[in-house]
C-alpha cells in the first residue's frame, strides 16, 4: 500500500476516534434533568389523611371515608414493598383531587447496611426519578417505627447508627435526583411497651428530615392523647422543634370509640400538631381484635365529624 494512502487511512481513524470520543463526553456532561420542588404547608392542624384498603388503585374507598368524615383528606397513605416502582398513576389521580400521596417504604428483604453503602442506589435513583418526574409534592417515610422491635429494620434487629446511616444515604441520593419535591417523614412508634428509648439514638439530624411522623392507638377506655401520644411528643421536643404529624391513628371500640375520638381530635390541637392520618381499617381478626373504621358506627362517625370541624383548620391543598 502507498505511504500517502496509509498517511490518509491513518488520519480516518483518528478523526473517527475523536469524533466518538467527543460523543462520549457529549453525552457525559449532558445537564440533569431540573429539579422537581414543590413543599408543603406546615400549619397546625390542617391536615386529614387516611389509610384505605384498596387505595392505591382506587380513589373509591377514600371518597367513601370522606363522605362519613364530612371532609376530603388531603392525605392518602401507601405502604411500598421494597424494590417496588413509585405509583405514579396514583399520585396522579390523587393529586387532581387535592391530596398528597404519603408513601411509607417498608424495606423488608434488603439489608439496612446494603442501603446505607449503596448496594440498592440503581433502585433508589429510578424511585427519586419517578418522583422527580411526578413534580408536586410526595411525602415519603422509610422503615416506620424503627424505635420498636416488631419489623426487621427495627430495635433488636439493627443497631440504630445503621438505620441512621441509611436513612441519610437515601435522602441526599433523591436530592442529588433532584427530587427536592419530597416532605421527609421520620416515624416513629409512640411509646408504648416494646419500644426503646432515648428515641434520639436513631435521629439523623433535622437538615434529613422535614416533619416527626408518630403512629399510636387508642386500645383501652384509659387511653387518652396524653398517655398514647404525650410522652412521645415531649422526647422529640427534646432535640427538634419540627412538625408533628400523627402519621398513623385510631380508636377503637374498646376504648370508647365515641368519647376518645374527642379527645383524640382535641388533643391533636392541644400539643400542635399538623394533623393525623387514620388508619380505617377492620382489624377484629388481626393482633389487636379491633375494627378501626368510623363508617360502621353512626355515633363514631358523628364524634368524627364534629372533631373534623373543630379541632381542623381549611386544607392547605396538595403541593
Amino acid at each position: 500500500m502507498k505511504p500517502r494512502l496509509i498517511m490518509l487511512m491513518a488520519l480516518a481513524v483518528a478523526a473517527l476516534s475523536v469524533s466518538i470520543a467527543a460523543s462520549r463526553l457529549t453525552y457525559a456532561v449532558a445537564p440533569a434533568p431540573a429539579p422537581a420542588i414543590a413543599k408543603l404547608s406546615p400549619r397546625l392542624a390542617s391536615y386529614l389523611g387516611v389509610y384505605e384498603k384498596g387505595s392505591p388503585p382506587s380513589l373509591t374507598p377514600i371518597e367513601t371515608f370522606a363522605t362519613a368524615a364530612g371532609r376530603m383528606p388531603n392525605i392518602a397513605l401507601d405502604f411500598t414493598g421494597w424494590a417496588e416502582p413509585f405509583n405514579s398513576a396514583f399520585a396522579a389521580s390523587a393529586h387532581a383531587k387535592k391530596i398528597t400521596l404519603l408513601v411509607q417504604i417498608d424495606p423488608t428483604g434488603a439489608s439496612i447496611a446494603g442501603i446505607a453503602a449503596g448496594y440498592y442506589d440503581d433502585y433508589l435513583r429510578a424511585y427519586a426519578d419517578s418522583v422527580r418526574a411526578f413534580g408536586h409534592a410526595v411525602i415519603i417515610g422509610f422503615g416506620q417505627e424503627m424505635n420498636a422491635p416488631w419489623y426487621p429494620w427495627g430495635y433488636g434487629h439493627v443497631p440504630a447508627e445503621t438505620f441512621v446511616a441509611a436513612w441519610k444515604h437515601l435522602v441526599s441520593l433523591f436530592r442529588e435526583q433532584g427530587a427536592q419535591n419530597v416532605t421527609w417523614l421520620w416515624t416513629i412508634q409512640a411509646d408504648q411497651a416494646g419500644t426503646t428509648g432515648p428515641i434520639s439514638t436513631w435521629w439523623p439530624g433535622k437538615q434529613y428530615v422535614s416533619w416527626i411522623g408518630i403512629d399510636g392507638f387508642y386500645y383501652r377506655p384509659s387511653d387518652s392523647f396524653t398517655s398514647v401520644f404525650g410522652g412521645t411528643i415531649g422526647d422529640v421536643r427534646q432535640f427538634t422543634n419540627l412538625p408533628v404529624l400523627l402519621s398513623e391513628a385510631a380508636v377503637g371500640p374498646n376504648a370508647d370509640q365515641v368519647a376518645a375520638i374527642t379527645n383524640l381530635f382535641h388533643g391533636m390541637t392541644q400539643y400542635r400538631t399538623l394533623g393525623l392520618v387514620w388508619f380505617d381499617v377492620d382489624q377484629s381478626q388481626g393482633t389487636y381484635h379491633q375494627d378501626w373504621r368510623i363508617e360502621d358506627n353512626q355515633f363514631a362517625e358523628a364524634s368524627f365529624r364534629l372533631g373534623v370541624l373543630g379541632d381542623l383548620g381549611s386544607s392547605p391543598g396538595s403541593g
